[in-house]
């Protein structure tokens, strides 16, 4: 069972649970972005199984109306066990994904995962006519060729600023550094692409650059944000006109999540500990 504490950062440990909360969460116009939890499998039995969960979802969301899509991480449906377990996952997932109309995300790990993901997503890319998308990380220093890549590529991309420890070789390291870039990929994004922008933040200087450039280049926009993280922000971008969209976990892996969750910005230790002690 879920503790109450975990539950802002968790929709709970079932599928129903995911899809009801993803039901409320359209009642203040924000869409949600369901996400099994799991990662870096090396059995082939634990990457099908969320495999097969994956496909129960898209199912509950095709036979609804709500506003939600799904997101995977290449590790959790097999990309640590071989390439060829990963695609061949992700071609059931996106397949099954396109024929009910639920968009399909694929997150983006650590470097060395890189190549792999992208390769994987633009051949799905095109072959759904757009029906998945893919996130890319500002810190490292090969993001700027892989946005020119995926600039013709149908789909969505996701700028966010990274959370893995990389090496400097291949990655920026200072925060200065990585918002300095974060900027530069948008202004990029904006000016090159024709939509399918996702700004994935919670940062308002960066939030407030995209919605500039959005004014100034006429793209379409989504802002994407985590469970339990400014969530009053959230509602306000929406009824704003802002289309907003929640990255909503669920499954019972909670622990690790809620754990790095709170251990990664100095600004959710705070919300935890003041859950707890109601301060």
């Amino acid at each position: 069972m879920i503790p109450p504490l975990a539950n802002n950062f968790v929709a709970g440990e079932t599928t129903d649970g995911a899809v009801s909360y993803l039901e409320s969460l359209n009642q203040d116009d924000v869409a949600g972005i369901l996400n099994v939890l799991g990662e870096h499998y090396t059995n082939r039995a634990e990457a099908d199984a969320d495999t097969e969960e994956y496909l129960t979802l898209v199912s509950q969301l095709g036979s609804t109306d709500l506003d939600g899509c799904i997101s995977v991480k290449p590790s959790q449906i097999g990309l640590d066990i071989g390439d060829d377990v990963f695609r061949e996952n992700l071609d059931r997932i996106v397949t099954t994904a396109t024929e009910q109309d639920v968009f399909v995300w694929v997150d983006m790990e650590d470097h060395t995962t890189t190549d792999v993901t992208l390769d994987a997503v633009c051949e799905f890319g095109r072959r759904t006519d757009g029906n998945v998308g893919v996130c890319v990380q500002a810190n490292l220093k090969r993001t700027s060729e892989d946005l020119e890549r995926l600039a013709d590529v149908p789909g969505k991309v996701r700028l966010v600023k990274g959370a893995y420890n990389e090496p400097a070789s291949v990655a920026y390291k200072k925060k200065s550094e990585v918002d300095s870039v974060y900027r530069e990929l948008l202004e990029y994004m904006f000016s090159e692409f024709d939509d399918g922008i996702a700004v994935g933040s919670h940062d308002p200087a960066m939030i407030s650059h995209a919605r500039s450039l959005a004014d100034e280049y006429g793209t379409p926009y989504e802002i994407q944000m985590l469970m339990g993280v400014r969530e009053d922000e959230q509602r306000n971008l929406a009824a704003a006109g802002v289309e907003m969209w929640q990255y909503v976990p669920y499954g019972d892996k909670w622990f690790q999540y809620f754990y790095r969750r709170v251990r990664e910005r100095k600004e959710n230790a705070l919300f935890a500990l003041r859950a707890v002690t109601g301060l």
